[in-house]
Parts: structure tokens; sequence; C-alpha cells
């Protein structure tokens, strides 16, 4: 018998040296520092598990986490159903699916920190084209820089104009790998449109919609610039999610400890949520 060819992995090892660097190294230093404290000149003194202790039991961490929590359901409340309806929408071939496929793309090509920054002028009550129209064409009092409410529209509003097309083209994908037979047969069985997509889309596209759950599901729930630029966490801490308020404890406040802490159970939630997620969406696979 011809014995396995092992270097392959001399491929992969520049890899895995790259993830230690940028991964393992970094969270290491972050461990280190959330069981310590340190007053500078590279004296530290051992604290043990009280930083984790403090940021449990700290209502201020409880009310980060249940904004971050909900803005993250309401992303994918409305960014999966919407995505998954403009894939069904979009041309199957033809000269408009490039041009469909190109103008979906484009809000995923701008940086994060600019979209922040586009959404800030444009929904200021008085100088933004939205803000002005709202308060001063349609007579709507939209501030959102003094009501809580219309923040959290913002912000939700302005995720959901940058990120739904991830869902949308992933869908697309999805839909685009059915065979033309599938079609054919409902059509000749004389499935309706609901029977279509409840027995034939929906089931093919349950891997690309695992994969959209899940990154939109990580990248809404650590997001952090785009709120950042455009509310500042404001008015007030309305819009603080626990990644902003994360940033404040470490470079506002120079809390190293705590925010080690922090940006420890923010990760172990980010994984259990996430292995949640694809447990569950992945059970029927593995029976």
């Amino acid at each position: 018998m011809k014995s396995a060819n092992q270097r392959a992995w001399l491929f992969v090892l520049p890899v895995l040296v790259l993830v230690a660097f940028n991964a393992l190294i970094p969270i290491m230093t972050v461990v280190n520092y959330s069981v310590q404290e340190t007053f500078g000149d590279n004296l530290f003194f051992w604290q043990g598990l009280d930083w984790f202790q403090q940021i449990l039991r700290s209502d201020r961490f409880h009310a980060a986490l249940g904004r971050q929590f909900l803005f993250t359901g309401l992303i994918l409340a409305i960014e999966i159903p919407l995505g998954i309806v403009i894939a069904l929408s979009m041309p199957k071939r033809g000269f408009w699916v490039p041009v469909c496929l190109v103008t979906m793309a484009l809000p995923m090509l701008i940086p994060w920190n600019v979209v922040g920054s586009m959404w800030n002028i444009f929904t200021l009550p008085d100088i933004g084209l939205l803000g002005y129209f709202l308060n001063h064409t349609l007579g709507v009092p939209y501030d959102m820089t003094q009501s809580p409410v219309a923040a959290w529209i913002t912000i939700v509003v302005m995720d959901v104009w940058h990120w739904t097309s991830l869902v949308v083209l992933l869908c697309y994908a999805g839909l685009m790998s059915i065979p033309d037979a599938y079609y054919q047969a409902a059509k000749i069985d004389g499935a309706s449109n609901w029977a279509v997509f409840r027995y034939i889309q929906l089931p093919k596209m349950k891997t690309v919609l695992t994969i959209a759950i899940l990154l939109r599901f990580m990248d809404s729930f650590n997001i952090y610039t785009e709120p950042f630029t455009l509310t500042g966490g404001g008015p007030g801490n309305s819009t603080t999610l626990l990644s902003i308020d994360l940033v404040k404890i470490a470079l506002g406040q120079f809390d190293l400890g705590p925010a080690a802490a922090m940006s420890l159970i923010y990760f172990a939630i980010t994984l259990l949520v996430s292995w949640v997620f694809y447990t569950l969406m992945t059970k029927d696979d593995t029976n």
C-alpha cells in the first residue's frame, strides 16, 4: 500500500503561522491582562478572576449586552427574510443579471467608517438630506442626536442598507444551483409558488442560509465602527452597544484589566451563540 504524502502540510504551515501571530498571541495577551492589574512600567499584580466577577455582576455590562442582542436580533429578523425576497425577485438570466449583481454588491464595497459618516451627514436634522426632508417637508419630528428611538431606527436602517446585499448574493447563489428539472417537475405537478419555495428553493438554500445567518450574527454582534461613527453611542447611552462600551472602558477609562475580562466574555458569548446557531441549522443533516 502506498503511504500518504504529508508534504502538503508545508503549504498550510505559513497560514498556521500567520493565524497564530494574528489571533493566538493577541488572545494570550488579553488573557494575561484579564487576570492581573497594572499601573504601568510593566508592573503587574495578580487579580485572579476578580475582573470577570466584577464584569458579570455589572449592571452596565448587562445593559450593553442587552442592547447588543436587541440590535443583532433586529438585524437578523429584517435582513434574512428581506435578502431571500430580493434574491427570489432577481432575474435568473439575461442582461439584467450582472446589473443586479453589481448593484447589490456596491454597498459592501464602502468602508465601514465611511458608511457611518455618510449616514451621519445624510440623517442630520438640519443639513442632512433625509433629516431635512422628514422634518421640514413631511413634518415628521426626526432627530437621531436627541431621540433614542430615531437613533435606533437610523443604525438599524444603516446596517440593513449596508449588509442585506450579502444575504441576497448568498441566497441568489443557492437559487442558481437548483437544477431546472426540479422546477419542471413542480410545474407538471401543478405546484404553487409557495409550494415551490417551501419544498424546493428553501431546502436547497439551507446551506447558504446557514452561512448567511452565521456571518450576519457574528458581524452584527461585534459591530463597532458604523454605529460609533454615526451616533457615538448616544444620545446618552441608548445606542452604546457592547463593543462601544468595551472600547470606552479600554481606551476612555484605560481600565485594561476589566476591558480584557469583558473582551474574553464577549468572545465566549459570540462563540457559544454561533455554535448554537450552527447546531440547530445543521441538526437534520447529521441524522
